[in-house]
């Protein structure tokens, strides 16, 4: 462990109160987050094995009045998990806090600790025949306990709900080091306030969440996914109500994509296999999860032509195997990474009404333009009304040729989404990069409630500070 504080007391007591494997070296990419937008700064970083460890920790800190930052996959793409200013922080990662410690299948519950690596717990669902539903494009890295933290959604809400809706308990330290036991397995807990509820999406700002109890589901009995084209946003819409009146809550996720998409893959991922010879302005991917007795084939080639007849699809593609399926999902999950190879001007994770989505594309699009030569890659979860709004320079220039103009390209695209009655953070949270944002679009008597119980629970100041409010 590498000391770069002055508070050589507290250092010393840290390495007195853990045992050695939890100390850790200040490697870079405990500093780092994936935009490399923000680079932070340490005293210490641990890597506790329980959640004594990480009391004990916390109990340190709270006493010397540093600064603690919670560390999970480090996937965030808000700058949640770093911090550049003020006193070197402790940072305490969940990487060895990574077990599966009880799983119920008949209850459809499983217990985890915070560090376990969201694809790990889809194996651990599957292997009893059961399915964890959150899903992300950073599964095979990023960890439950800052999926929880930060409320993640990704394609499944439409069915399934986000984080939010599939935890019923909680273990998690309190920023004087005491441990919350909360790990429940009850549907119904009527007892008071609700501080699961608080913890998930304060994004470490009031405890460090150290364990989850979890919801399973049944697994489908049979899984279908289909690309089909559409003539725009407001179709796609229209196509997802048929869906739904077709399928019910059998569709499991239903995601709108902009041919830049498909541009940015073969410019930067050629190896991702493309499903259009021709790339069509928009399409849809639909997925889906049927019970016994239904073929979701079959019931996806009922919705395309029931689409056809009503011109709401012009062409389309269903998954003959689960090797298409999986080729279809890598086109939709590939498309982040291809972003970070072109390089944003500006990104935004908003959300708004349904009803307003295809408003709100044209809309911003004509801001967008009005402000200068740039591409926009549009895409995301339409069944919830989560865009990812990104606007990219043109070929041959780069994202730092526009630094003057990215609070403009922001302001803008929020400004807009604010007016629709929209959210400037959908799913990835507010971190230290939307800290301003809320200022200026949230509400002030929630900001009033949201200070008022960050002071009650940390009054000290020392959880994140820095993320989500100002203070």
């Amino acid at each position: 462990m590498t000391q770069k504080a002055s508070n050589s007391d507290f250092l010393e007591r840290l390495k007195s109160a853990l045992p050695a494997p939890a100390l850790r070296d200040i490697a870079p990419h405990y500093l780092e987050e994936p935009r490399g937008r923000w680079q932070g700064h340490a005293c210490a970083v641990i890597a506790p094995a329980t959640v004594e460890e990480a009391a004990a920790a916390i109990r340190l800190a709270a006493d010397a009045g540093v600064p603690v930052i919670p560390y999970g996959g480090g996937t965030g793409l808000v700058g949640g998990q770093v911090a550049s200013g003020g006193l070197a922080p402790l940072v305490i990662s969940l990487e060895r806090m990574t077990r599966v410690r009880e799983i119920y299948p008949d209850e459809n519950v499983m217990i985890v600790e915070a560090g376990a690596i969201l694809s790990d717990v889809h194996d651990a669902a599957e292997a009893v025949d059961r399915l964890f539903p959150l899903s992300i494009a950073a599964k095979g890295s990023a960890r439950i306990g800052g999926l929880l933290a930060t409320n993640a959604g990704g394609v499944n809400v439409l069915r399934y709900g986000n984080a939010r809706d599939l935890c019923l308990g909680l273990e998690a330290v309190m920023p004087d080091g005491s441990i919350w036991h909360g790990l429940k397995r009850l549907r119904k807990d009527n007892t008071g306030y609700d501080l699961r509820n608080l913890l998930i999406g304060s994004e470490g700002t009031l405890a460090l969440i150290t364990a989850a109890s979890l919801k399973l589901a049944p697994r489908p009995a049979g899984e279908g996914t289909a690309l089909m084209v559409v003539d725009g946003p407001a179709a796609a819409l229209k196509l997802l109500a048929m869906a739904r009146d077709h399928m019910g809550e059998g569709v499991s996720a239903f995601e709108l994509m902009h041919r830049q998409c498909l541009s940015f893959l073969a410019e930067t991922m050629p190896q991702v296999r493309q499903p259009f010879t021709d790339f069509p302005e928009w399409f849809v991917l639909v997925d889906v999860g049927l019970a016994r007795g239904l073929d979701p084939a079959e019931a996806l080639e009922a919705l395309f032509g029931d689409a056809a007849e009503a011109g709401l699809v012009t062409d389309g593609l269903i998954a003959q195997s689960e090797g298409q399926r999986a080729e279809f999902w890598s086109v939709r999950e590939s498309v982040p990474e291809a972003n970070r190879h072109i390089g944003a001007v500006s990104s935004h994770d908003v959300s708004l009404p349904l009803g307003a989505v295809a408003e709100f594309i044209e809309q911003a699009g004509q801001a967008i333009a009005a402000l200068g030569d740039f591409r926009i890659n549009c895409f995301g979860h339409l069944g919830d009304g989560n865009l990812h709004y990104n606007v990219f320079p043109v070929p041959g220039r780069r994202r730092e040729d526009h630094e003057d103009q990215r609070d403009a390209i922001k302001r803008a695209v929020h400004d807009l989404v604010d007016a629709m009655g929209g959210s400037v953070s959908a799913e990835h949270g507010i971190g230290r990069f939307k800290v301003d944002d809320l200022e200026r679009y949230g509400d002030p008597t929630k900001l009033a409630a949201m200070r008022a119980i960050k002071a009650a629970l940390d009054p000290r100041g020392i959880m994140n500070p820095g993320a989500v409010l100002k203070i």
